[in-house]
């Protein structure tokens, strides 16, 4: 297996170069279920396990490789295993919030981030045309994309079943300026080439979105094959079914690499009011416009959000779903600075005890 096949480059052997340990091999998460990895370097395949000391170094659930990532292994080819020794620094990640279980340190739980695919070069946000469309939640998947730091592209499935697409595609237009969107119908057999033209050999491309979307679906036609297995969503509500359990990446047959997740019920965001900017680009630019700079867009003079509610240049259920999203973020800055805070205290508590144990053992 070349390793330019699966996206390696500079900026990855750099970091593993300075790593400096010979007798590692740099691998890249294939699969992974449950800390139980499958990694593919030069020499094939590997069932692989975090070392202790990697386990031990990790500060949270986001720290641990997920699929896509870069891995410094050493191989034990006669069992075909190995073990991963480090992480290389990621070039991009897809995240959302994970609440947890937790102690009584954490009160009842604990949010932590959830990586659900790393070093990816394009997002693909899939939403199904078979009466689950929403456009509310692409805009919050559109939001996750943008703080990837990957490009975010938007793929309409299931398009033989909708009678108004010129309605939809204009509506999704709207709500993701800028972003590339996709027509698609696997059973028409239409759209498919537009999205296999938009991934080039040695790029990356993930495929989220809601269960029963069509993911495994497209990610089959990409492949020419039927890879991934797939259900029928339910006729009664339109939901899908959980068919795909874990992530999984995959070669496809023009040299790009493809990774299929499982069916997303909800996601709540993980980054900063950056990405948010992005998604919402149009509501941020309205308010720079605000006769007064600390405009609250709360019926002060000269507002031009208020404005745009008004004419209708604004959709209000746009600006509602911004406004919903803006506090998520400002909450989660806030539980974040407070568990720094709370590190830093333990950290330095652990320091002063130390000293006065110095003090004890000299007298």
């Amino acid at each position: 297996m070349n390793l330019n096949t699966l996206g390696w480059n500079s900026f990855f052997k750099k970091s593993f170069d300075s790593l400096g340990i010979q007798d590692w091999l740099p691998g890249r998460v294939a699969k992974e279920h449950r800390q139980a990895y499958l990694v593919v370097c030069e020499h094939g395949e590997y069932r692989a396990e975090v070392s202790g000391r990697f386990a031990h170094e990790t500060s949270g659930r986001g720290d641990f490789p997920t699929v896509g990532d870069w891995v410094a292994i050493s191989p034990r080819p006669d069992e075909s295993k190995a073990t991963i020794h480090a992480m290389l620094p990621r070039r991009s990640s897809f995240s959302r919030k994970a609440v947890l279980a937790g102690g009584p340190a954490y009160g009842e739980c604990k949010t932590e981030e959830q990586v659900l695919a790393a070093n990816v070069d394009i997002v693909f946000l899939v939403c199904g045309l078979d009466g689950d469309f929403n456009v509310r939640r692409l805009e919050r998947y559109l939001t996750v994309g943008w703080d990837s730091g990957a490009t975010p592209a938007v793929i309409l499935s299931k398009s033989d079943l909708c009678s108004n697409t010129d309605e939809v595609m204009t509506q999704v237009e709207a709500s993701a300026p800028g972003v590339p969107v996709f027509l698609t119908s696997v059973i028409e057999g239409s759209g498919i080439e537009d999205v296999r033209r938009h991934l080039s050999p040695g790029q990356t491309g993930a495929f989220l979105g809601s269960s029963g979307v069509g993911k495994s679906t497209i990610i089959n036609a990409l492949l020419g094959e039927e890879h991934m297995r797939i259900q029928a969503v339910r006729e009664d509500d339109s939901r899908g079914r959980h068919t795909t359990t874990h992530r999984e990446m995959i070669l496809v047959p023009d040299g790009a690499i493809v990774i299929d997740t499982p069916g997303l019920r909800e996601i709540q965001l993980w980054g900063d009011e950056s990405s948010l900017e992005r998604s919402f680009e149009d509501v941020e630019q309205l308010g720079r416009l605000c006769r007064f700079r600390d405009c609250r867009h709360n019926g002060e003079p000269g507002c031009a959000i208020a404005a745009a509610l008004d004419d209708g240049t604004l959709d209000s259920g746009r600006y509602q779903n911004y406004l919903k999203m803006q506090k998520e973020l400002q909450h989660l800055a806030r539980r974040q600075n407070q568990k720094a805070s709370l590190a830093e205290r333990a950290k330095w508590k652990k320091v002063t005890l130390y000293q006065r144990d110095l003090k004890k053992n000299r007298k």
